[in-house]
């Protein structure tokens, strides 16, 4: 009997998941903060495990969560796993896009499907709509303008976010992460030239050349919240390129704080 196998990272993501699954076999790189039960495994015996995989009956695998580069150590690599450094360290080298690409590679040479989160639980990724509240014509153009920021980043493979308020770009994410940049936001809300105009969009989507697959961007709770922080209007998105967790608690909380969510087609 086939099996599927999380490869579960940082956030709330990965319990989601394992939670809709029939008794999935959950795995984490080795010292990765994860929030759901998981058996540790190390890159530089990458090939070694998914052979394991392989000896479980495992077929399919999806990817659940941040995973952030891990340290090598080349102490630690097996022969085999040895062979295809050259690989994946080619490939960071290009940015961390490739890098994922090349370990999903990686896994499906193996035999292994790798599964996209929107097919295993398409409820996660909303559909194009507004689901709270309503933008003016003015926060629909920051969405624009922020939507065509991102879409410029993404060949940098730099972020997959910004803010924007009366037309001017407030911050973009970087390495740090949505939450960093909404902190920034949140400190720097006095260079809206209009205290009283728009106060502001964030924007999230995927990069345009990302393999969605896995390191879908996500928007939960705590984004609604550092958003009503920085004194933001609204949250919006790709349409169908987002996961939003915990659906029925974004969506009050964000009503509660009077911000809209709007999946941008």
């Amino acid at each position: 009997m086939s099996k599927i196998a999380v490869i579960a990272g940082e956030g709330k993501l990965a319990p989601a998941v394992v939670s809709a699954l029939d008794a999935p076999l959950v795995f984490a790189l080795e010292g990765l903060d994860v929030e759901a039960p998981a058996k540790p495994f190390r890159l530089e015996r990458l090939l070694p495990f998914l052979d394991h995989l392989a000896d479980e009956g495992v077929t399919e695998v999806v990817f659940a969560g941040a995973i952030r580069r891990p340290r090598l150590d080349p102490a630690l690599f097996d022969p085999r796993t040895m062979q295809i450094v050259p690989r994946i360290l080619n490939a960071m080298q290009t940015g961390d896009d490739a890098a994922l690409r090349e370990v999903l590679a990686v896994f499906e040479e193996s035999g292994l499907s790798v599964r996209a989160i929107d097919q295993i639980l398409p409820s996660l990724v909303p559909a194009e709509g507004l689901l709270v509240g309503e933008p003016s014509e003015r926060d629909r153009q920051d969405a624009d303008y922020a939507a065509r920021i991102v879409a410029g980043l993404g060949p940098l493979d730099i972020g997959q976010g910004a803010i924007v308020a009366q037309g001017l770009c407030l911050a973009v994410e970087a390495l740090p992460g949505t939450d960093a940049m909404l902190e920034f936001a949140a400190l720097h809300r006095d260079l809206r030239p209009n205290a009283k105009g728009a106060k502001g969009v964030l924007y999230k989507a995927p990069k345009p050349a990302q393999d969605r697959r896995i390191d879908l961007p996500t928007i939960g709770p705590d984004t609604v919240r550092r958003a009503a922080a920085a004194d933001l209007a609204g949250i919006a998105w790709e349409a169908g390129g987002v996961i939003l967790l915990e659906r029925e608690r974004t969506l009050a909380d964000a009503r509660a704080a009077g911000l809209f969510l709007w999946a941008r087609g």
